[in-house]
């Protein structure tokens, strides 16, 4: 490949290498067009300096074959992942179009181009990586699976590199970036070696000491490790064939991070960790014997050494809910070591291996949406097959079509349903930030509140103190956040409204010298077709209601009340026959209540307050309305009556009665007992003319109260049931409401 300027000494040596590497790997791949069209575009940017070395001084193209050659050896893709990457640089630069290179090596390696495009405009917007929602834009913004398949290969090209670098807090945050994002995309799509060289790496450049520190004493007990293994395993082995079992066994080390993780957590130093090695024993039984085979290693393995039995793990007989399935042990091997040792088939080794049971998650460590799961398992299997690679050329992201991302302008991370407003996003920040948001700044475009957000949209919330939600703001909002702050400061709003307006409304009373009286109001209130009382004083604080208005019917119903003027008309006693002694005894059809001055016939309700029946010493009150309501002189109501409204009362007798019947509640007290309720309701069945109408009983600390409502025709009838409840075994108190 002919050389510039722009490559020196040493990259032109690392060049000629990893072309040659690449070539041998591509061969098959790419055609002749390929490399001639791919030399010209990358020779010809070099040489008009339209590349540009990153932040920590590497070569573009020499970094774009490196990531190729890990693309094409360590995950396999095909033609598009591998000129993607190479020409991603040129197209970053500017010396060509997206169009050009779709004209000259088709929509294929063009749509891979604009997915990283996408890719790098997203990390324009400085996100917070460790956000949990941003895993879920990136896969979202890729589109095509083998976008991010090539980030994670050109971070771990990038992490190979940059072990010399003295830019640190570049080093620092791309350290983190791979920790956080790409290691556990790396594991969940299977790629366990990259994975681990993400997070390994990522110790050594964060915590520089730890890592050294662990490499070296896991340097230094290698060979007695290994030694150590073997010895463990030959027995195993030997008692396992001579039970005719058909297996294999593997040890394998713990990760440098793993082992990392392990003594933060235990706050221990490395020898603290017994289990720096697991043992892996995997069965090849059919189905129908994988229980019974699994269990007998166990019991073969834990008749050799003593097993620790709080570290036991069965999940054969219960999976878990990834559909995991293998038998945990630790048991004490040789030299007193504790050793891990699984037991598992093939079926559930191949499960585990294939990320049903990633260890991201069974770990504790939270995943995405179970759609996102599935979808990489998907394509984790398509890279392993390594018979269909097409799949991955085909592949494209389908997921996140009812949600959107969205990022402040510190480069924090939102998840909204689609369809969320500049309004959702304010009121996600902060309730007061959404009370007083006024629109907001789009990619730095003025919008309006209502504007819908798409994913990958920064946005800068404008806010005004003067600002308040508004009715309508209910109408666009789509999270429950925000219709809940909204409602309840609309609610909190009118109320603040009612105070003012009725705080005013007593001051002018004051002025006028108009005594208040609430109750008085609340009639005119009703009078003016107000529902709701806030709504009243809603129009008064907006004006829409007339004060005086509201004067000239206080006044009027004041009067009402006081008998200065008929609300309405009153019946003259002419129009009334005054009975005579016989009549009264022989009109045993009509229901007949004298009221006052032996008047009969007037409009009368039965007052609810004490419920009076036929028989019951009673009195007459007259209303606002013109009515008569008639309480039992024994009322809880008929002292404050009397005292405020003397005026209005009026003398009333029974007179008849045609029979009709009256609903009383009496209230029983007694011993909490099955079958007191039976013996209640058994008597009053067996009555006659008394029908029960509810029951309701509460028990507490071995007694019961309750309620009941029974219809009958009089006093007389009442007393008499009142003397039979009280002699059922149990009840110690009968009283009428």
């Amino acid at each position: 490949m002919e050389h510039t300027v722009f490559f020196t000494t040493e990259e032109k040596v690392q060049l000629k290498h990893v072309y040659r590497d690449l070539l041998h790997l591509s061969g098959s791949i790419l055609n002749p067009k390929d490399y001639k069209l791919l030399k010209s575009d990358l020779i010809e940017a070099a040489k008009n300096n339209f590349l540009q070395r990153d932040v920590f001084g590497l070569n573009p193209i020499l970094n774009d074959l490196e990531t190729a050659l890990i693309v094409a050896s360590e995950i396999g893709m095909t033609r598009g992942a591998i000129l993607g990457v190479m020409l991603h640089t040129c197209i970053k630069s500017g010396y060509v179009t997206t169009e050009d290179i779709e004209k000259e090596f088709g929509e294929d390696v063009a749509g891979i181009i604009r997915g990283l495009n996408r890719i790098d405009e997203l990390y324009e917007k400085t996100p917070s990586i460790a956000n949990e929602n941003f895993r879920s834009l990136l896969l979202s913004f890729a589109e095509d699976m083998r976008v991010i398949l090539i980030m994670i290969a050109n971070r771990v090209n990038l992490m190979r590199k940059i072990k010399d670098t003295k830019n640190k807090e570049a080093l620092q945050k791309t350290a983190e970036e791979a920790a956080y994002l790409y290691a556990p995309l790396a594991h969940k799509l299977g790629l366990y070696k990259l994975k681990s060289e993400l997070e390994d790496l990522s110790l050594k450049y964060m915590e520089h000491d730890a890592y050294y520190l662990i490499r070296d004493k896991l340097n230094a007990t290698k060979q007695a490790r290994n030694e150590y293994i073997a010895r463990f395993i030959k027995p195993i082995e030997e008692k396992l064939t001579a039970a005719g079992l058909k297996f294999h066994m593997k040890g394998r080390t713990k990760s440098i991070h793993s082992i990392w993780q392990k003594m933060k957590k235990q706050k221990c130093g490395v020898e603290g960790i017994y289990d720096l090695f697991a043992i892996r024993v995997i069965l090849d039984s059919p189905i129908e014997k994988e229980k019974m085979e699994c269990w007998q290693v166990y019991s073969i393995i834990t008749d050799m050494y003593q097993p620790n039995p709080k570290r036991l793990r069965d999940w054969l007989s219960i999976p878990k809910s990834n559909g995991y399935e293998s038998l945990h042990i630790t048991v004490l091997g040789p030299e007193n070591k504790w050793v891990e040792v699984q037991i598992r088939t093939e079926r559930m080794d191949e499960i585990a291996e294939r990320g049903l049971a990633a260890h991201w998650r069974y770990k504790g460590v939270k995943s995405g949406e179970s759609g996102v799961d599935e979808w990489l398992n998907n394509i984790r299997n398509a890279l392993e097959s390594n018979d269909d690679l097409q799949l991955m050329d085909q592949f494209k992201m389908e997921l996140y079509e009812d949600e959107v991302f969205a990022f402040t302008p510190k480069g924090d991370l939102f998840k909204f349903p689609k369809g969320a407003s500049v309004l959702d996003f304010a009121y996600a920040i902060h309730t007061n930030v959404g009370n007083h948001c006024i629109g907001a700044k789009i990619n730095d475009k003025n919008v309006p509140l209502r504007q819908r957000l798409n994913s990958g949209d920064q946005v800068e919330i404008l806010t005004s103190n003067n600002q308040s939600p508004k009715q309508d703001w209910l109408n666009f909002v789509v999270t429950g956040k925000a219709r809940t702050k909204i409602r309840q400061m609309l609610k909190e709003t009118q109320a603040k409204q009612s105070a003012f307006a009725k705080e005013l409304l007593e001051r002018k009373f004051k002025n006028r010298k108009i005594d208040y009286d609430e109750p008085t109001m609340m009639h005119v209130i009703k009078k003016m077709g107000f529902k709701v009382v806030t709504d009243f004083y809603k129009s008064i604080a907006d004006e829409t209601t007339d004060i005086n208005e509201v004067f000239d019917n206080y006044l009027k119903e004041q009067k009402i009340e006081t008998g200065q003027i008929e609300h309405t008309p009153i019946p003259s006693a002419e129009n009334y026959s005054i009975p005579s002694d016989a009549e009264l005894k022989t009109k045993s059809n009509d229901d007949i209540l004298v009221i006052d001055q032996n008047l009969k016939g007037l409009d009368f309700t039965l007052a609810k307050c004490c419920q009076p029946i036929y028989g019951d010493d009673v009195f007459g009150f007259i209303t606002i309305n013109g009515g008569i309501k008639i309480h039992r002189c024994d009322c809880p109501n008929a002292n404050e009556l009397r005292k405020r409204f003397g005026y209005r009362i009026v003398k009333a007798k029974w007179a008849g009665k045609r029979g009709s019947q009256y609903a009383i509640t009496l209230k029983v007290v007694g011993n909490d007992d099955l079958g007191i309720v039976n013996n209640i309701t058994s008597i009053i069945s067996k009555e006659e003319k008394i029908s029960l109408r509810s029951i309701s009983i509460d028990s507490n600390d071995g007694l019961f109260s309750g309620n009941l409502t029974v219809m009958l025709d009089d006093t007389a009838k009442l007393e008499n049931l009142i003397k039979k409840l009280k002699t059922i075994k149990g009840v110690k108190q009968i009283s009428r409401n």
